[in-house]
C-alpha cells in the first residue's frame, strides 16, 4: 500500500521528518508560553486586585464606612480595564458597604490575620477573580475585625493571556517557517549530487553498462558501488546470453541444414526401400534435434531458477534410485551390470529436485553413449558426509584424457567428431547444476575407464 504522497519522494520524506518535529516543538513552546502568560498575568492582576482591596479599606475607614465614590471607581475600572466589585463587613459580620452579594468562597477557605487570599468564583453568571482580606482597624469611629471582599471579571486578564499567546504563536510560527524554508533550500542542495547521479545515469544508452565514475558524497559510495556491481554482472549476463545464442545458432544450423537434405532425398528416393532408408536417417537427425534441444532449454532453465525459491526437502536415495532403475533396464539388452550403492547416513537434503534429476538423466545419458560398451558395468555411488553429499558415476569405458578433464564440461565440446551421438552440452548441464547447488563437478581419475564426481552442500 502507497503511503500519503509527502512520503512517495525523498525530498518529500525528508522535509517532513525534519519538519514535523519542529513544528511539535512550536506546538509545546506555544503550549507551555500560554501557561506562563496565563500565571503572570493572574500574578500581576491579583497584586493590583489585593492594592485595590487595600485601597478600598483604606478609603471606607477614612470615611467611616461610607460607599466609595463614583470617581474613584472610575478611575479603578479605567486603570483595571474591568469593573470592580466590593464588599465590606464588619465586626460579627455585620454588613459595612459595598453590594450585597458577593461571590461563593469555597468550602473551607477562610481568610487568616493579613493575609489576602484569592480564588476563582461566579458573580452575576460571570466569572470573576476574587481576593478577601482580614484585617484588624483600630479607629476612632471603626474599631475591630473587617473583611474585605474585592472581585473583578476577567475579560482583561484573558484578552492579556491571548494577546501573550499571539505573539508567542506568531513569534515561533516566524521562526518555523524560517526554518521550513532553510529546510527544503539545503534539501534541495543537498540532493542535487543525487539527482546528478540520475541524470548522468539516465541519459546513458541501454546498452552502456560501464561502471559509474563521477564524483559522490561518501553517503552515496555503497549506493553506486552496488550499482557498479550490478553492471558488471548484467555485462557478464549479457555477455553470456550472447555467446550462448550464438553458440545455439551454430549448433542447431547443421542438423536444421541436415533434415532439409534428407528430408529433399526421400522425395527423390527410387523405390521404396531406398525411401525408408533415407527417411529412417531423417528420423535420427530429428531424434539427435530433439534432444539438442531439450539440452539447450535444460541449460537455460539451470540459469533461470532460483534455488532459493525451488528448493525442497528431498529424498535424494528415491530420486536416484527412479532414474537409474529405468536405465539399468534399457542397459540389461546390452549385457550392461548397472549398480546402485548408498553410503553414509541417508537423510533428506535440501534442493532442486527437477535440476538434480536433468543432471542424474545427463550422466546416465553421458556413460550410456561414451562409457559402456557391451558387457560393461557401471556403477552410481551416493555418499552422505556431514555437510556435503557426493554422487560418483563410474563407467569402464575408455577414459577420458588428462589433459581434456577439465574441457568436457565446456559448453558443446566434444572429444569426437560424430555429431550423432551429442551435442556437447550434457556435462556443462552437469556442471551448472552442481554450482547451482554451491558444489563442483570434475572427472576423477581410475585405473581404467572413468569416473564423474559430483559434490553438492547441504
Amino acid at each position: 500500500m502507497r503511503g500519503p504522497a509527502a512520503f512517495r519522494s525523498l525530498r518529500g520524506r525528508l522535509f517532513v521528518l525534519l519538519i514535523l518535529p519542529l513544528v511539535v516543538v512550536a506546538a509545546a513552546a506555544s503550549f507551555a508560553r500560554y501557561k506562563v502568560a496565563e500565571s503572570l498575568s493572574r500574578e500581576l492582576y491579583d497584586n493590583t486586585l489585593l492594592v485595590v482591596a487595600l485601597t478600598i479599606s483604606r478609603d471606607v475607614v477614612l470615611s467611616g464606612g461610607d460607599v466609595l465614590t463614583e470617581t474613584l471607581l472610575t478611575d479603578l475600572t479605567t486603570a483595571l480595564g474591568d469593573p470592580v466589585f466590593y464588599r465590606i463587613t464588619g465586626p460579627r459580620g455585620g454588613f459595612v458597604t459595598g453590594y450585597s452579594d458577593s461571590p461563593d468562597r469555597p468550602a473551607g477557605l477562610q481568610p487568616a490575620d493579613g493575609r489576602p487570599v484569592f480564588f476563582d468564583s461566579v458573580a452575576q453568571g460571570r466569572p470573576v477573580r476574587v481576593v478577601v482580606l482580614d484585617e484588624v482597624i483600630s479607629q476612632s469611629r471603626f474599631t475591630g475585625r473587617v473583611t474585605v471582599e474585592v472581585w473583578q471579571t476577567l475579560t482583561q486578564r484573558q484578552a492579556l493571556s491571548r494577546e501573550l499567546l499571539m505573539q508567542s504563536v506568531a513569534l515561533l510560527g516566524s521562526i518555523l517557517l524560517t526554518a521550513a524554508l532553510i529546510v527544503w533550500f539545503g534539501i534541495q542542495l543537498g540532493l542535487k549530487p543525487l539527482l546528478d547521479l540520475r541524470d548522468a545515469i539516465g541519459i546513458r544508452n541501454p546498452d552502456d553498462l560501464r561502471p559509474i565514475r563521477r564524483w559522490v558524497p561518501p553517503e552515496l559510495k555503497p549506493l553506486v558501488n552496488t550499482t557498479n556491481s550490478l553492471f558488471d554482472r548484467l555485462s557478464q549476463a549479457f555477455a553470456q546470453r550472447d555467446a550462448f545464442i550464438s553458440d545455439a545458432a551454430h549448433q542447431m544450423r547443421n542438423p536444421v541444414a541436415a533434415m532439409q537434405t534428407q528430408a529433399e532425398a526421400a522425395l527423390t528416393a527410387p523405390d521404396e526401400a531406398e525411401l525408408r532408408s533415407r527417411v529412417a536417417g531423417l528420423a535420427l537427425t530429428a531424434q539427435a534435434t530433439s534432444r539438442l534441444t531439450s539440452q539447450l532449454l535444460s541449460l537455460e532453465r539451470v540459469k533461470g531458477r532460483g534455488l532459493k525459491a525451488m528448493a525442497q526437502r528431498t529424498d535424494l536415495v528415491a530420486l536416484l534410485r527412479g532414474k537409474v532403475l529405468p536405465f539399468a533396464e534399457a542397459q540389461l539388452r546390452r549385457g550392461v551390470d548397472v549398480g546402485f550403492s548408498v553410503t553414509g547416513t541417508p537423510r533428506a537434503v535440501d534442493c532442486d529436485p527437477v535440476l538434480i534429476e536433468e543432471m542424474v538423466v545427463n550422466l546416465l545419458d553421458n556413460a550410456g553413449k561414451y562409457g559402456l560398451s557391451p558387457g560393461g558395468t557401471l556403477e552410481v555411488a551416493l555418499e552422505f558426509l556431514p555437510d556435503e553429499v557426493v554422487l560418483q558415476v563410474i563407467d569402464d569405458g575408455p577414459g577420458i584424457p588428462a589433459s581434456l578433464r577439465e574441457r568436457v564440461f565446456d559448453r558443446f565440446y566434444r572429444i569426437d567428431t560424430d555429431q550423432s551421438r551429442g551435442c556437447g552440452l550434457g556435462l556443462a548441464i552437469v556442471a551448472d547444476v552442481a554450482k547451482h547447488h554451491g558444489g563442483t563437478a570434475h572427472v576423477v581419475p581410475t585405473d581404467s575407464g572413468c569416473a564423474f564426481a559430483v559434490r553438492m552442500s547441504i
